[in-house]
């Protein structure tokens, strides 16, 4: 098949690749690009990149606690305008706050419950969209609880109060000073905004994700010419590394570059003269997973011309 300069240019955005080096990986993979980025990944031509860190969504996440509950929810829109628009944002502060408050199951729950001002929740979306004159939707929403402890919020490039493009939950359960576990928290969640956890720990890594993260170690392994008992043996090496990287509990944490962020909480609890544990944690990067088309605009004025 042709490989188009566009995809070619896609390809070389997420990967740092050549230009020469994204075409042959296209053409190799029949121009399939998640397929390519794994082709040049094992070739080491690559960096393994999160599919979920490319925002290409506008819009807001909003975060709301009420001591040992949280939620966050995503919302979007087309355009950044939109986002720092005090219409757009107060629908989405009220939108998080309802969906603290009546621990909305999931959107559609969340779309049926009543707004604050009168309607439903989906009624005002339709409103805002006639008003604001530009699509809006209510994409996701993850709510976070512990019997005894805290939930810590943090907002990332916020936007307004509790509102901006990542938003970071972090549930801890225990019995020390709700302060010591507050301090703690506020410093776990910027480290989950900055190291993108995809686990709190390796078992809840996604099997998907890891069978993806062996063929790549696999291929690039077979290249070594070593017997396939020890290519086996660095497949799973690479992939204990992956997980290692991955979970929550086991990275480094970002504040001293040293310690695994488990042992940054049994030394806070230890410190707090209480019991502290990092149960659970969310975070929503705004259009995480979303692929937005980009147009070429003189290309699209040189067609019209030419049409």
């Amino acid at each position: 098949m042709a490989i188009t300069a566009a995809a070619v240019k896609e390809l070389r955005e997420r990967t740092g690749a050549g230009m020469m080096d994204c075409k042959k990986a296209l053409a190799e993979t029949n121009g399939d690009l998640e397929a390519a980025v794994d082709f040049l990944r094992a070739k080491g031509l690559a960096a393994a990149q999160k599919k979920s860190s490319r925002t290409a969504a506008e819009g807001l996440v909003g975060v709301a606690v009420n001591g040992t509950k949280g939620v966050a929810v995503e919302v979007n829109s087309e355009t950044d305008f939109v986002a720092k628009n005090d219409q757009f944002q107060d629908f989405v502060r009220a939108v998080t706050q309802t969906a603290l408050t009546n621990e909305a199951a999931d959107i559609d729950a969340l779309s049926a419950m009543d707004y604050p001002a009168g309607g439903t929740i989906a009624e005002k979306l339709t409103n805002n969209i006639a008003t604001i004159g530009e699509n809006q939707s209510l994409r996701r929403l993850k709510h976070v609880a512990v019997s005894q402890g805290t939930v810590v919020s943090y907002v990332h490039n916020a936007a307004a109060d509790s509102l901006g493009k990542i938003g970071v939950l972090v549930a801890l359960e225990g019995d020390a000073p709700v302060d010591a576990m507050d301090a703690l928290g506020k410093q776990l969640a910027m480290h989950i905004a900055a190291a993108f956890p995809l686990a709190l720990n390796a078992d809840g890594l996604d099997q998907d994700v890891l069978e993806r993260e062996r063929g790549v170690a696999r291929e690039k392994a077979a290249e070594s010419g070593k017997p396939p008992e020890i290519v086996e043996k660095m497949v799973e090496g690479s992939i204990k590394k992956f997980a290692k990287e991955n979970a929550l509990l086991s990275q480094i944490f970002v504040m001293d570059n040293k310690t695994p962020v488990a042992d940054v909480v049994a030394a806070a609890a230890k410190d707090a003269g209480g019991s502290i544990a990092l149960v659970d944690y969310v975070r929503f990067q705004l259009g995480e997973g979303i692929e937005k088309e980009e147009s070429d605009f003189a290309a699209e004025v040189a067609a019209a011309v030419g049409s």
